[in-house]
């Protein structure tokens, strides 16, 4: 019996997108379904660049039918149902997952033991906290630097002399003891994570105690994130500590014997391809070669969709490359350029610049991809699109640097 699915390369490509929400009828819609995307791709990658919105407000805006900035503050700091921390570097992921990070605010506590001037503050800052509130490091009352740098932090740690109020409150939150109670802008207020994550969630041991069980886990929660993904290297796999490629071979044999994932082979594609076996019903869906309503969507330069970039060029015969940190004159497209997606296709990328102080959405450039023919259906789809997301950053007029239109 042969246990692999077949999928020619547009039903591959029907079945990443349809588990995405990104094709046909809205799946995920309002604040639910900002939460239920969330749990179904695990984590979402926090980034605080906001030119057009910020990464995880781009990707939940692709996805969930009337999905508003709002929606994300109120999720996270009101109803707590996510909470910010590190997992495929900083992220979002449900509030529920708590527990199965302690071996990261583990570590965090590890290391802090090395910082002798650290800890003499740590309780300092606590008690402050306890009395006081929510705190930035601007309002903690200490003063001075220290050598200090984190286990965990996304952005590889800060390793030398540190503002000491920034430093004690970074590494609070890497051990859990704090979370971020909200932000202004890029600043974060810390509270004390006692009185805000629930205290069975707190109260929980790890549930997978065992390095290899967990490195599972992690593993099969990026399969879903993404929908399909090789055995191979991958951005995909960024920050699960201890991933050596011998691991993920026999994390991939033991997942598939114990069914928990399908394996898939795409006509085109060497490598096999991987799918949740939850999936299933959707697999056998995309084969009856159905059609689905076509939508326009702007996708974040994180998007979950796109972790593993060489898959999306192989799928989807589309070149992505972030360049934010590309030098200026090295640009092929610009600073902050985001994918754009119509029906089953790629199409373009577009840079838009949301202009706080005239609540206007500038549209610097639109790129149309080699191929797609700007049909009026595509082009009436598109400014419709651009009319939604000017309305998501709260931009009240559309000015474009050139005649698209």
């Amino acid at each position: 019996m042969d246990d692999i699915l077949h999928m020619t390369n547009r039903q591959a490509r029907q079945f990443m997108l349809l588990k995405q929400g990104l094709l046909g009828e809205h799946r995920f819609i309002g604040k639910q379904g900002a939460l239920d995307y969330v749990r179904q791709a695990g984590c979402i990658q926090f980034d605080p660049v906001d030119a057009c919105g910020k990464n995880a407000e781009l990707t939940l805006q692709s996805r969930v039918k009337g999905f508003t900035k709002q929606t994300l503050q109120e999720l996270l700091y009101e109803g707590r149902n996510l909470v910010d921390f590190p997992d495929k570097n900083l992220s979002i992921f449900p509030i529920e997952d708590w527990p199965y990070f302690e071996r990261y605010r583990r570590a965090a506590r590890e290391s802090g033991t090395r910082f002798p001037e650290l800890m003499q503050l740590e309780e300092q800052a606590k008690n402050y906290i306890a009395q006081n509130g929510a705190v930035s490091s601007d309002d903690l009352p200490i003063d001075g630097n220290i050598h200090w740098h984190s286990a965990i932090h996304w952005s590889g740690a800060w390793d030398g002399q540190t503002n000491a109020a920034r430093a004690i409150l970074e590494q609070l939150y890497s051990t859990g003891e704090l979370v971020i109670h909200h932000k202004q802008g890029a600043r974060k207020y810390y509270a004390l994570a006692r009185d805000y994550v629930p205290e069975h969630l707190l109260d929980t041991p790890d549930p997978l105690p065992d390095d290899f069980e967990h490195l599972k886990w992690r593993v099969l929660r990026r399969i879903s994130a993404v929908g399909l993904l090789w055995n191979r290297p991958s951005d995909a796999w960024l920050n699960i500590w201890g991933l050596k490629s011998p691991d993920r071979n026999k994390i991939f044999k033991e997942l598939l014997e114990e069914g928990k994932i399908l394996q898939v082979q795409v006509e085109g594609i060497k490598s096999s391809l991987y799918c949740n076996a939850k999936d299933l019903p959707l697999t056998e869906r995309v084969l009856e070669n159905g059609t689905y309503k076509p939508r326009c969507e702007f996708l974040a330069p994180l998007d979950c969709f796109l972790w593993d970039r060489n898959l999306i060029r192989e799928l989807f015969g589309f070149d992505y490359r972030w360049e934010i940190y590309t030098p200026a004159a090295k640009r092929k497209y610009g600073f902050y350029v985001l994918p754009v997606l119509y029906g089953e296709r790629f199409v373009g990328r577009i840079e838009a610049v949301s202009e706080k102080k005239t609540g206007t959405l500038r549209i610097k450039n639109i790129w149309f991809e080699d191929g797609i023919k700007q049909t009026k259906k595509l082009m009436s789809a598109a400014l419709s699109r651009i009319k939604q997301f000017a309305r998501f950053n709260e931009c009240g007029e559309i000015l474009f640097d050139n005649e698209f239109f």
